[in-house]
């Protein structure tokens, strides 16, 4: 493993990060999430006819940079950072990464380039209402009807799931339970028998859906009833991508926390001159510096698929998350009154620090599932 960026990899940062601040400053997070898709298509093609983002981590067989999760961790923490609105976690990083774990040779080929290209989005559909977000919660069933697939059962918290081209789903074989008769299955967006309902969220940055499949045909995708494995992967991969994420946006607001503190002004002195306000900002620089390490291995050990991955992105994700949330808590306290009010932006990375750290699951959940994987 590399524990350090190279020079090309500063300069991809440094090239991301202006161009996410020129398109995507808080004026336009406001104006993008009171929409009801969410992001803009203007700025989405300019995000891959510019950059080539959406194919980052893809093979060039099928038009993507051909880089890996270290490159694309990168993308990730300059999107958090920026608090970018747009379809990409859940096409590039969920969708995408499922269909390059799961998919044969030839379905690649079919459904990856417009994926790349940008032309087409996508989504994964796995967790449901019972709230679970590992294997042994799916309750979708998938029936085999003349060479295909019926799809019955309900998903949720669907990310950019109202207005996604193309579904990839988890289901099951009826009858089974466990980890035992999962397939994945793919879908257009407005297949007959697909309801799709916007959901209310906390964080309205991030788009979520409900998805009701009634008899709906699908086709499968990979090997029938064997996808647990390529899901727990998919999984631990997008742990370990959402902690880089995380990061970007809790190292933007401990920059912001410090900024104010050096400007206002009490009796006489600026605020950051206290000792209990040092105290506070040294707290939040060790957090993120902490969690920014957890999430630069996990990205690693995802690039390299160690065999340490589940762990080491299941830790990841919860130092991550706690950073990210306890920052926004301490960024808030220090900018005072006005810290909470709509006019002010850090609630916008409140919100999404809150709802990040229940997505894919919680701080504690992903404790037990690093105890699970270590212990194995």
């Amino acid at each position: 493993m590399q524990f350090s960026f190279t020079d090309e990899q500063h300069e991809f940062r440094a090239v991301l990060r202006r161009f996410f601040e020129e398109t995507s400053p808080p004026s336009v997070v406001r104006r993008l999430m009171a929409t009801e898709t969410g992001w803009d298509a203007d700025q989405w093609r300019a995000l891959n006819t510019k950059l080539g983002l959406c194919g980052v981590h893809a093979p060039e067989e099928y038009g993507g940079q051909g880089f890996g999760f270290v490159e694309l961790g990168i993308v990730l923490e300059e999107m958090g950072r920026a608090l970018v609105c747009a379809p990409y976690f859940a096409s590039t990083v969920l969708a995408t990464t499922a269909i390059l774990n799961a998919a044969t040779a030839a379905q690649k080929g079919a459904l990856l380039p417009p994926l790349v290209a940008g032309e087409r989005i996508a989504t994964l559909a796995f967790a449901e209402p019972n709230g679970r977000w590992d294997a042994s919660g799916v309750e979708a069933t998938a029936t085999p009807s003349g060479g295909k697939l019926r799809i019955d059962g309900v998903k949720s918290f669907v990310l950019d799931g109202a207005t996604a081209d193309l579904v990839v789903a988890l289901a099951r074989r009826p009858g089974t339970s466990g980890e035992a008769g999962l397939s994945f299955v793919t879908l257009p967006g407005d297949a007959p028998g697909l309801t799709r309902t916007p959901l209310k969220a906390l964080d309205p940055t991030r788009k979520i859906a409900r998805l009701e499949f009634q008899s709906v045909e699908a086709e499968l995708l990979g090997e029938e009833g064997a996808a647990a494995a390529t899901f727990a992967k998919t999984m631990a991969q997008a742990a370990a991508m959402l902690a880089s994420e995380m990061v970007g946006g809790a190292e933007r607001l401990r920059e912001s926390a410090l900024d104010y503190a050096n400007l206002r002004m009490q009796f006489g002195r600026p605020i950051a001159s206290f000792q209990s306000m040092k105290h506070k900002q040294a707290d939040m620089l060790v957090d993120v510096e902490l969690a920014k390490s957890a999430a630069y291995y996990a990205a690693a050990a995802a690039a390299d698929d160690a065999p340490d991955l589940m762990a080491v992105a299941s830790l990841a994700k919860a130092a991550a998350s706690e950073a990210y949330l306890q920052t926004a808590i301490h960024t808030i306290q220090i900018h005072g009154g006005i810290g909470f009010t709509w006019d002010n932006d850090t609630h916008l990375w409140f919100k999404r620090a809150k709802s990040s750290e229940v997505f894919l699951g919680d701080p504690t959940w992903h404790r037990e599932r690093m105890m699970q994987a270590w212990a194995a």
